[in-house]
């Protein structure tokens, strides 16, 4: 099985490239963040012919969280649970009835001055809070999307133009940093040790992807009975050079 996670930054704006992705049929489980669109408004037309069961979780302009998957999706949750939100960031359920799948866009924060700083912070807390449970659990749980933390240096092309900025707060990196010393694996650090590769590429400043002036925002975390089934993660680069791209490359994992 190979599961795909991508911002899309709007699934209507980029629907071409998406499609794209859906009609090679390379991944059998697409996770997509940044919708964009309320779930009533969602273009599941669209997307029909191409073999995906699809859940969304929408919001008008913002936020927004999708799974496509060419097997059943079964045991959703939608919305972090015990954590009112008016945000549509949180998508939970069971593909095939083997592996638990946790679909995230994290806040963003902005600077570590601005009031949606504490925000980012609190929902962080609250994820850990509902992770827990999972760590070592005996069922595979994998957690994907665009988390909006670098976890370290290594994860900013240039650290110096990110101090104050919230995805590269100290405060959001120790709550992340918490969760792999809990249990959980960054699967692409982990098979990628020596590795300087980033997810995210902006649109302004030129050829972004050629200079290398990048973030890695984009993640798989895996409970220890799911890394015994994953056998790569590799950073897809292709929606990042579509003809109209998402900001976000595609980040890959291939389980057993």
């Amino acid at each position: 099985m190979k599961i795909l996670t991508l911002n899309i930054n709007s699934i209507r704006a980029h629907a071409e490239s998406f499609i794209d992705i859906l009609r090679a049929g390379e991944y059998d489980v697409i996770l997509v963040q940044e919708l964009k669109v309320e779930t009533a408004n969602f273009p599941y037309n669209i997307f029909d012919e191409y073999g995906y069961n699809v859940k969304v979780f929408g919001q008008k302009s913002w936020n927004g969280v999708a799974v496509f998957s060419k097997y059943s999706i079964e045991d959703t949750t939608i919305g972090l649970p015990n954590y009112p939100d008016i945000n549509a960031r949180f998508i939970e359920c069971v593909i095939d009835g083997r592996v638990r799948i946790i679909n995230v866009y994290m806040p963003n924060g902005d600077t570590i001055d601005s009031p949606k700083f504490p925000y980012k912070l609190e929902w962080m807390r609250a994820f850990t809070a509902h992770i827990n449970q999972y760590i070592n659990s005996p069922e595979q749980v994998i957690i994907g999307g665009d988390f909006n933390v670098a976890l370290t240096d290594k994860d900013v092309w240039k650290p110096a133009n990110y101090v104050g900025i919230a995805i590269a707060a100290p405060q959001a990196r120790e709550i992340m940093q918490s969760w792999l010393d809990a249990g959980w694996t960054d699967v692409w650090r982990t098979m990628h040790p020596n590795d300087i590769d980033y997810t995210w590429y902006g649109y302004r400043g030129g050829d972004t992807i050629g200079k290398k002036q990048g973030l890695r925002l984009d993640y798989f975390l895996a409970n220890p009975t799911a890394m015994k089934s994953i056998k790569s993660c590799e950073i897809d680069m292709a929606p990042r050079l579509a003809q109209k791209p998402t900001d976000h490359c595609g980040l890959m994992i291939k389980i057993d």
